[in-house]
């Protein structure tokens, strides 16, 4: 068994991040981490020195990524599911990136009483995008708890992103753009003003399916468009954009 190999429990593959050489920990059968999560580490502009909190890291992939893509000196990570918590606390190690990523297990509706107000530079979250209204929760726990608003909601989400953001603290997000006008409000209700916004669509003649939202604590009204993100040039081939996010070897 090689050392890599000896942190895996049955069930559970390494996968490799096309970065620093780093791996992650995932189970198929329940939850494995998506392009979005990809996009929004590439979306999210965290600054050198900067301290981060991601909501709901599931397997832990968000910080593990972006301690590679940005200069922020530590990393939070908050998760409900205890299982998930094992394996990005195995994944850090593994990577050896406990000095820079702590995984706590907690309810992101209690972030602000775990972590604190005003204590993050950036919030980052890929949260459960589909409410109780739209779609079937899935039959398997760990996946409907991350695709659906099981443990918290989506103003929860954006209530403590708020309370624990610095003054002009950034949120990034990822999310469906048929919640865009939810969204909106509920990010203007909690004082956290959208900044930045890109439209992520699976062909250039296609509606769009995922949206990334950058909004600043009590920050000015003004909103930037960045140029839409297309996934697919043709069926099977990525564009040059998610080649250059992903590296060439996806």
């Amino acid at each position: 068994m090689s050392l890599e190999t000896s942190f895996l429990q049955p069930g559970e593959r390494l996968d490799d991040l096309q970065i620093n050489n780093y791996k992650i920990i995932q189970n198929p059968q329940k939850f494995c981490f998506g392009m979005d999560s990809v996009l929004l580490s590439a979306f999210a502009m965290v600054h050198k020195g900067g301290n981060v909190l991601d909501l709901g890291t599931g397997t832990g992939v968000l910080p593990i990524l972006l301690s590679a893509k940005t200069g922020a000196s530590h990393f939070d990570a908050l998760e409900i599911q205890q299982e998930s918590v094992c394996m990005a606390r195995r994944s850090v190690a593994l990577n050896k990136l406990e000095d820079k990523i702590n995984i706590t297990c907690g309810d992101i509706c209690k972030a602000s009483e775990i972590f604190g107000k005003d204590r993050f530079d950036a919030v980052v979250t890929n949260p459960p995008y589909i409410n109780n209204n739209h779609g079937l929760k899935n039959p398997g726990l760990p996946k409907a708890i991350a695709r659906h608003e099981i443990f918290c909601t989506l103003e929860d989400v954006i209530r403590e992103s708020s309370l624990v953001l610095k003054e002009n603290g950034k949120l990034y997000m990822v999310h469906r753009p048929f919640r865009l006008a939810e969204i909106f409000n509920t990010l203007h209700k909690y004082r956290l003003e959208p900044k930045r916004m890109c439209l992520v669509y699976p062909f250039i003649d296609k509606e769009p399916n995922m949206v990334l939202i950058e909004a600043a604590k009590n920050g000015n009204p003004m909103v930037k468009i960045d140029p839409p993100v297309i996934v697919y040039d043709s069926p099977g081939k990525y564009t040059k954009r998610i080649l250059e996010i992903y590296g060439p070897d996806i």
